[in-house]
């Protein structure tokens, strides 16, 4: 059974992630924990009338928090009614990212599914917004939703890599996961300046990658260009590419692809879910 977590917000773009993660694993055996996690104000925990004052707080939104999650809950029955999924609820008051990192453990959890608020939600990663601090704060796959990402068939994964790193087995077999439930294409996407090729150390990699991933439909691409971000995009929109996969070991390579300063050159991250893996 797999074992899945999704932080709401209540928003339109948490809820659209709810939608995306259970459509994807539509024919899975799931058991997903819908976690909302208030937070708890910076000025918590000085003097005695602020502690009683911050107790009371703590207690309304709480009960706020649950009757949400309770209409949430019946909100998903209604509209996502599966037997092969089972829903457990929490409400929370704590620090976002603690909290998140907490249930990954005592929950054992295999995904994490996020919303992210499209070109605006992207930048706002780069500063340190609660998906961007869990992408590289906790080690567990992360689905990145972008709030207009409507579900369909992930018929083409893009995996953009620069064949520096030796690729851990948990990653790929994520990655084989997610190309394997939709009987996906993988495409690895190397970017390289003109006329460089790759190194003894590159080749292993390449060799190795090319190895495991034997038993899926997959193929190597290499883009020369000088804009990383650019490459991507062309190559995400020439071939219609339904999610980008990438790795967090790599994080210089992912943030210039996912961080960009501009909002016209990240427009096209908008409708295109990422998968962050994780060793």
């Amino acid at each position: 059974m797999k074992r899945i977590l999704i932080p709401t917000d209540f928003s339109k773009n948490s809820h659209n992630a709810i939608n995306y993660g259970l459509e994807l694993f539509k024919k899975t055996k799931c058991i997903f924990y819908i976690i909302n996690i208030s937070p708890i104000p910076p000025y918590s925990g000085a003097g005695t009338s602020v502690k009683g004052s911050s107790v009371m707080l703590k207690e309304t939104v709480l009960t706020q928090s649950k009757k949400d999650l309770k209409k949430l809950l019946a909100y998903i029955e209604e509209h996502h009614k599966n037997e092969l999924h089972s829903f457990v609820s929490t409400a929370k008051y704590d620090f976002f990212t603690d909290a998140i990192k907490r249930e990954v453990e005592d929950k054992k959890i295999d995904l994490i599914i996020m919303g992210t608020k499209g070109a605006s939600g992207l930048k706002k990663v780069a500063m340190g917004s609660n998906t961007g601090d869990v992408i590289t704060k906790v080690k567990c796959p992360l689905l990145a939703v972008p709030e207009n990402s409507i579900y369909r068939r992930l018929k083409e994964i893009a995996f953009p890599t620069d064949f520096h790193i030796a690729y851990d087995i948990k990653v790929l077999d994520t990655l084989i996961e997610m190309a394997s439930l939709n009987n996906s294409i993988l495409r690895v996407v190397h970017i390289s300046k003109k006329g460089e090729i790759l190194t003894e150390e590159q080749m292993r990699n390449k060799d190795f990658l090319h190895d495991y991933l034997r038993g899926i439909d997959h193929s190597f691409h290499t883009l020369t260009g000088t804009k990383l971000e650019t490459s991507i995009q062309c190559f995400s929109e020439s071939r219609d590419i339904d999610l980008m996969a990438m790795v967090a070991k790599n994080l210089n390579y992912f943030q210039r692809i996912l961080f960009t300063p501009t909002v016209e050159e990240i427009s096209y991250h908008t409708d295109i879910p990422f998968l962050v893996l994780h060793e």
